[in-house]
C-alpha cells in the first residue's frame, strides 16, 4: 500500500466525488426553485424559510470551517494546552448570538431585512454609517473569504500527501463553488451545509479513534511533550492571560456579528427554528474544536519537530496516516477527507453570497442604480463577487500567513460594528452622530495597531478601537440631543 493513502489517483477521485456532490446539489437547487421569483430574498435568504436541522447545519458548517479542522489542530500542535481557549471561542460566540439574535429575527420579520446593513440603514437612517458598515463588513468577507482560500489548497495538498498541488485544489473548489452558488443561491448553499456538517462530524470524530489507536492517547503525547517540549504544557503568564482574555471578547462580539451569520437569522424559517439551532450549538464546542485541540497535542508525538509551515498539513498528515491501516480507516478517512473541504467550501460559499448581497442591494441597488430591478442588481452581486474572488486568489496563490493569522486579522475593524449592532438595538437614546464618531475613530485606531503591530497590555488591537468606539458613541449620545424625529426613528425601528 502506498505511503500515503490519498496520494495518487484515489486523492484525485476523492475530490472529485465531492466536487460533483456539491455541483449535483446546486443544480438540484436550481431545478427545483426554477419557477420562482428572483428577488432578493429567495436569492440570498432562501424565501425567509429555512427550518431548524437545515438552519443548525449552515450554522454549524460557517462557524466551524478550514480555520477549525486546518488550522486549529497546528495551532495546538505549535502552542500545546494553552490552545485550550479555543474551545472557549465557540462557546462564547454561542453566547454572542444570544445577545442579540432572537430579537434581530423578529425586527427582520417586521420590516423584512435582507443585508446585515438593513437594520443598521433602518434604526439610524444615516447614508454615512450604512456606507461604513458596508465597508466594514465587505473587508471582514473578503478577509475570511481569502482565509478560506488558502485554508482549501492546505487541505487538500496535505490530505492529498501533494499529489494534488495547493493552486490546483484552490482554482477547482473555488469554481465549483462559484456554480453552484450562482445557480441556487441560499437554499443551494444551505443545502450543500447539511450535507458537509455531517461529513466533517463524522470525520473528526472517527479521526480521533484513529489517532488515539495508532498514535497514543493525551496522556502519551502529554508524556512525551514534558519531555521534549516543556514548554506546550504551561499556562498563560501576565501579558499572556490578558492576552488570552482579549481574545476570547475578541472572537465573542466578532464571530457573532459576522454578516453571513447574520443572513442565517434573517433566513429562519421561525424563532423556535432559530432558538432549537442555537441550542444545538452551543454543544459543538466540545464535539467539535475539542476533538480538533486533541488531535493537535497527540500529533506532537506522532509528527514530532514540524516547522511552522510544515505543521499547517498537520492534519492531512494524521489523516494519511491512519487510512492506510486497513479499510475501514480509510473509507472514515475519505469522508473527514470530503468533510473538511466541503466545511471549509460552506464558509467560503456563505461569506461570497452575502458579500455579493452586500454589494447588490446596499451599494449598487442603493447609491449606483437605484432603478434597477432585484434581478439586475443579484446579477451585479454575482458578477462582482467573481471578480472579487479572482482578486483574492491572486492574493491566496502564495498565501501571505499562517491561517491564524489571517483568522484574527478580520475582527479588528469588524467588530467595530458592533456598538451600532448590539447597543442600537436595546438603546433609543444613541445618537447617529455620536455612532458614526465612534465607528470612525474606533476604526482607524483598530487598523493602524492592527496593521502596526501595537497591541499594548498584550490586548488585540481591536479591542482598543472598539473601547474607543464605545467611549466615544456612548459619550456623545448622551451630550448630544436627538430632534423629535430621530427620537420617532428610534422608537419605531426597535420596537
Amino acid at each position: 500500500m502506498e505511503d500515503l493513502a490519498f496520494s495518487g489517483t484515489s486523492g484525485i477521485m476523492i475530490m472529485l466525488v465531492y466536487g460533483a456532490l456539491m455541483l449535483a446539489i446546486g443544480i438540484f437547487t436550481y431545478l427545483r426553485n426554477k419557477g420562482l421569483h428572483q428577488s432578493h430574498k429567495e436569492f440570498y435568504l432562501g424565501g425567509g424559510s429555512i427550518g431548524m436541522f437545515v438552519l443548525f447545519f449552515t450554522f454549524f458548517a460557517t462557524q466551524y470551517s478550514g480555520n477549525t479542522i486546518v488550522g486549529y489542530a497546528p495551532t495546538a500542535y505549535r502552542m500545546g494546552f494553552m490552545w485550550l481557549q479555543s474551545i472557549t471561542f465557540f462557546i462564547l460566540i454561542v453566547i454572542g448570538y444570544m445577545l442579540f439574535a432572537p430579537r434581530l429575527y423578529v425586527l427582520s420579520k417586521k420590516y423584512n431585512f435582507i443585508t446585515p446593513t438593513d437594520f443598521i440603514e433602518r434604526r439610524f437612517q444615516s447614508k454615512g454609517i450604512s456606507i461604513l458598515a458596508a465597508i466594514l463588513m465587505l473587508y471582514g468577507l473578503c478577509n475570511f473569504l481569502l482565509e478560506q482560500i488558502v485554508a482549501i489548497g492546505h487541505g487538500v495538498s496535505g490530505l492529498t500527501g501533494g499529489t494534488v498541488p495547493y493552486q490546483a485544489a484552490v482554482i477547482f473548489f473555488v469554481t465549483i463553488m462559484i456554480i453552484y452558488g450562482w445557480l441556487g443561491g441560499m437554499r443551494s448553499v444551505a443545502y450543500t451545509d447539511t450535507m458537509q456538517g455531517i461529513a466533517l462530524l463524522v470525520g473528526v470524530a472517527i479521526l480521533l479513534v484513529g489517532a488515539v489507536i495508532y498514535f497514543g492517547g493525551v496522556p502519551s503525547a502529554t508524556d512525551y511533550a514534558v519531555t521534549v517540549s516543556p514548554e506546550k504544557l504551561g499556562v498563560p503568564q501576565g501579558d499572556g492571560i490578558v492576552s488570552w482574555f482579549s481574545m476570547l471578547v475578541l472572537v465573542m462580539i466578532g464571530a457573532a456579528i459576522y454578516p453571513h451569520a447574520i443572513q442565517r437569522i434573517y433566513a429562519a424559517k421561525s424563532e423556535k427554528a432559530l432558538k432549537n439551532s442555537l441550542k444545538w450549538m452551543a454543544w459543538m464546542p466540545f464535539v467539535t474544536s475539542g476533538l480538533v485541540f486533541l488531535i493537535g497535542i497527540i500529533g506532537i508525538q506522532a509528527f514530532p519537530g514540524l516547522s511552522e509551515g510544515e505543521s499547517e498539513q498537520l492534519v492531512g498528515m494524521m489523516a494519511n496516516h491512519i487510512a492506510s491501516q486497513n479499510t475501514f480507516f480509510y473509507w472514515a478517512m475519505v469522508i473527514l477527507f470530503g468533510g473538511i473541504v466541503a466545511a471549509i467550501v460552506s464558509t467560503a460559499d456563505s461569506v461570497l453570497l452575502t458579500l455579493s448581497s452586500i454589494i447588490s442591494k446596499d451599494i449598487y441597488g442603493k447609491y449606483i442604480n437605484p432603478q434597477a430591478d432585484d434581478k439586475k442588481q443579484i446579477l451585479v452581486g454575482k458578477l462582482t463577487g467573481v471578480v472579487l474572488v479572482a482578486g483574492l486568489l491572486i492574493i491566496a496563490w502564495y498565501p501571505p500567513a499562517t491561517l491564524y493569522r489571517i483568522f484574527i486579522l478580520k475582527f479588528e475593524l469588524l467588530i467595530q460594528i458592533a456598538p451600532a449592532f448590539i447597543l442600537g438595538m436595546y438603546w433609543k437614546r444613541m445618537h447617529k452622530h455620536a455612532v458614526m464618531t465612534g465607528m470612525v475613530i474606533g476604526t482607524v485606531i483598530a487598523a493602524y495597531m492592527a496593521f502596526t503591530g501595537l497591541k499594548p497590555l498584550g490586548i488585540a488591537s481591536g479591542l482598543w478601537g472598539l473601547l474607543a468606539n464605545l467611549v466615544f458613541s456612548v459619550g456623545l449620545s448622551f451630550l448630544l440631543k436627538s430632534s423629535e424625529a430621530d427620537k420617532g426613528i428610534a422608537e419605531k425601528a426597535i420596537s
